[in-house]
């Protein structure tokens, strides 16, 4: 689909919850007006579109991705649990209807055409080198078994978007940047100084606590 492409889609507002393009995100349907949203959904093409709700701001983002039902079952009391696959991006052009749920027109959106994919796949190697070094100095700093999963995207706007789907902690904020950056080469030039700062300090408290172990086994 292209950026002209334009559709009205139902939309699901959701607190600091970030969907990115092929990303698996199950949900818990309970409220009623998204109980008709999802028989309505069911009934159509099975896709609908999540949009970040501020929780500070009770506002929406203007953009969003488009989630189609994999997987769907509905208990005897009318609540649902679906598994969603993240699709293309949005922008909501208008919002169409409030009630019984929040209907918009929205537009596709497409990351803009590269330039240089040769230079594109250096820095995504460069990227997943980072992504590499951070799951394995927080493998070493936490005594775990913390790995990758074999089937990571090759493709660097994919990889791009893994990456953003899997920050850790409270980033919700920085997801949305991501997800609404057109450029694939800028939002892996912004993922690696994320991953590069937090590979340093990684690394810093990798030597501070090698320092104390081997003080201990000279005391002992």
């Amino acid at each position: 689909m292209n950026d002209l492409s334009v559709r009205e889609l139902p939309i699901f507002p959701l607190p600091d919850v970030v969907l990115f393009p092929q990303e698996v995100l199950p949900l818990h349907i309970f409220e009623s007006r998204y109980r008709i949203m999802l028989r309505t959904v069911l009934e159509s093409d099975s896709r609908f579109g999540i949009v970040r709700l501020d929780p500070k701001t009770k506002k929406i983002s203007d953009v969003g991705c488009c989630a189609e039902i994999i997987k769907s079952h509905t208990s005897e009391d009318g609540r649902s649990n679906i598994i969603t696959l993240g699709q293309q991006r949005f922008r909501i052009l208008e919002v169409i209807r409030e009630a019984p749920y929040l209907t918009a027109m929205v537009s596709w959106i497409e990351d803009e055409e590269v330039q240089n994919i040769d230079k594109l796949n250096e820095l995504a190697d460069l990227v997943l080198n980072a992504l590499r070094d951070v799951v394995s100095l927080t493998s070493k700093l936490t005594n775990s078994e913390t790995m990758l999963p074999d089937d990571l995207p090759d493709l660097p706007r994919e990889l791009s978007f893994w990456i953003g789907a899997h920050l850790g902690g409270p980033v919700a904020a920085e997801q949305q940047y991501l997800l609404e950056m057109r450029n694939t080469r800028e939002r892996l030039n912004r993922e690696y100084e994320m991953l590069d700062r937090t590979r340093k300090q990684l690394a810093a408290r990798t030597v501070i606590k090698d320092t104390f172990a081997n003080a201990d086994q000279a005391n002992n």
